[in-house]
């Protein structure tokens, strides 16, 4: 158990700073280029957002050697402490003070939704289990939802903008989530029953359109505007559409339900107070002049005349 706890730790530590990395690189791009896969191509050529990418990629491995320890119920709680430090580590950099506003927000955030996972448990469920009928009604639910964000953010602006496409990333990461339940669970019957199954080709899609729409959310706000609802909806969405699909079952009854609402309620309330924090605003509005500044002399991210270091790279 120690030593789920600590590879846990240590998993959050390495997703807040690969996504510092990320945002500070995607953020440098300009307006344009959100939702679009040149974002990427650019992204790609950055030293700073690989050595993100490549964090996460550790990350990973951390998370893996924690579940290998501990229950799911243990490490995901933990993992999502990475917002306690990826938040205030965002602010740090670029020079903002976080006030009582901003840690509130940050700890309702990662306390809300650490106790709306540990108390929901999901377990069980069968993902050979799945027909193709549940399998389309959820893909049609989950597009609804990307449509619905993205149809949103164009009708926002500032840190709003990128929440709203932080909901669609997260919401196509956590449905990739089950994807890759699925295509694991075939493994056992071999290699090709891994390359027939639709859901193995669907999976890539996702996990390329998921990467697109992270770093867009990115480019458009604030680290706090945008991991936060990361983080809240892509857990939500697999535990959802998991147990739709798979037949998991959630523990509930009281207190156990009681909490698992009281966690969400605290999320959704921490995302709100970050979203209308004047000190994020600030943030994402320091961030906007620096593109600007970046675009105006040419720089397309690298180094100013001045010697500004450009943002850094990837999650």
């Amino acid at each position: 158990m120690t030593v789920a706890v600590l590879a846990s730790l240590a998993a959050g530590v390495c997703f807040a700073v690969a996504g510092v990395l990320q945002q500070r690189s995607a953020s440098t791009r300009p307006a344009e280029e959100a939702l679009s896969w040149r974002l990427l191509w650019h992204l790609l050529r950055q030293p700073m957002w690989l050595s993100g990418i490549g964090l996460a990629v550790v990350a990973y491995g951390f998370q893996s050697l924690a579940l290998a320890f501990g229950p799911l119920s243990l490490v995901q709680p933990l993992i999502i402490c990475e917002l306690v430090f990826a938040i205030p580590l965002s602010a740090r950099l670029h020079r903002v003070r976080l006030g009582v506003r901003e840690w509130s927000g940050t700890l309702a955030v990662a306390a809300g939704l650490a106790a709306a996972l540990a108390t929901a448990r999901p377990t069980g469920g069968d993902p050979a289990t799945a027909r193709l009928g549940p399998w389309l009604l959820a893909l049609g639910a989950v597009a609804a939802v990307v449509v619905c964000a993205l149809v949103a953010r164009a009708y926002v602006a500032g840190v709003g903008r990128a929440s709203f496409t932080a909901l669609a990333a997260g919401t196509v990461m956590g449905f990739q989530s089950v994807l890759l339940a699925a295509t694991v669970a075939r493994m056992p019957r071999g290699f090709v029953a891994v390359l027939s199954a639709w859901q193995t080709y669907l999976l890539v899609i996702a996990s390329i359109g998921g990467l697109l729409l992270i770093q867009s959310a990115f480019r458009e706000g604030p680290l706090a505007a945008s991991v936060t609802v990361i983080d809240t909806a892509e857990p939500v969405v697999a535990v959802a559409v998991g147990a739709t699909l798979f037949g998991e079952t959630l523990h509930v009854g009281w207190p156990l339900t009681a909490l698992t609402v009281t966690g969400v309620a605290a999320t959704v309330v921490g995302i709100l107070c970050l979203d209308t924090s004047p000190a994020i605003t600030a943030l994402h509005q320091r961030d906007t002049r620096r593109q600007e500044s970046a675009a105006g002399h040419g720089t397309g991210g690298r180094s100013s005349p001045r010697g500004e270091p450009p943002h850094g790279a990837g999650r």
